[in-house]
């Protein structure tokens, strides 16, 4: 009895344990995002003399589009059910997700504040379609239409694998440092980059990297404790 009992529980750890090199590929997918995000900075200044203060929603418009197939592509890899999702079909959910993580962080955005008016919708565009690639498009490419997982990850904040950790603190590191950002935007100061949305797209942008270390370090530990409880 003791001997069934104790591979009942190998083989529960075993199931909670990340997929061999996962911690790796994490650090992989990771690195290849942010880099996309640099080199968008860097395309924008380069070729189009533009950046976030001078010229917001056009540079907005340029991050998100050179972003977008590198989230998408990198994501559908570590779609759950492969047998089940083919990597096109995650694609798919990921593209099919753009539209629909914009639309709550504009609402969300609004709600908290956010200006209101023609003059503002361009930039309120590009930056939600920009959100919702640093934190509802993962998850899309990864679970799709998984209800159980969304709220496992989002909901209840319990990941469970390094893949868990990619998808759930980058995505909570972009929402509280969209938060932060927002915070001088009030303030009389009357600097270029109080406008909406200079220093909450930084914010996000920053909270976004930072979480990335963060998740990147909790994906290592978690994959280096689970062989011990298996021994």
């Amino acid at each position: 009895m003791n001997l069934k009992k104790k591979q009942q529980h190998q083989n529960h750890v075993g199931n909670d344990a990340p997929s061999p090199g996962s911690a790796s590929h994490a650090i992989g997918s990771h690195l290849v995002c942010a880099l996309g995000l640099a080199l968008s900075f860097w395309v924008s200044h380069s070729f189009f003399s533009t950046n976030l203060i001078s010229d917001p929603a056009h540079t907005l418009l340029l991050i998100w589009v050179f972003e977008t197939p590198i989230v998408v592509l990198v994501y559908s890899r570590f779609r759950k059910n492969p047998k089940e999702c083919s990597y096109w079909k995650a694609v798919g959910q990921g593209l099919l997700g753009i539209p629909l993580g914009a639309l709550i962080n504009i609402l969300g955005a609004i709600a908290l504040g956010a200006p209101v008016g023609i003059q503002y919708l361009p930039r309120t565009i590009n930056w939600s379609v920009l959100m919702s690639l640093l934190t509802f498009v993962p998850a899309a490419c990864v679970f799709g239409s998984s209800w159980t997982d969304w709220q496992r990850v989002f909901a209840h904040t319990k990941p469970i694998g390094a893949i868990d950790y990619m998808i759930c603190l980058p995505a909570h590191g972009a929402i509280i440092g969209a938060w932060f950002g927002a915070w001088p935007m009030p303030l009389d100061w009357e600097r270029p980059w109080q406008e909406w949305p200079v220093c909450v797209s930084y914010g996000a942008m920053a909270g976004y990297l930072v979480a990335m270390v963060a998740s990147l370090g909790f994906a290592l530990v978690r994959g280096a404790r689970l062989p011990l409880k298996q021994d």
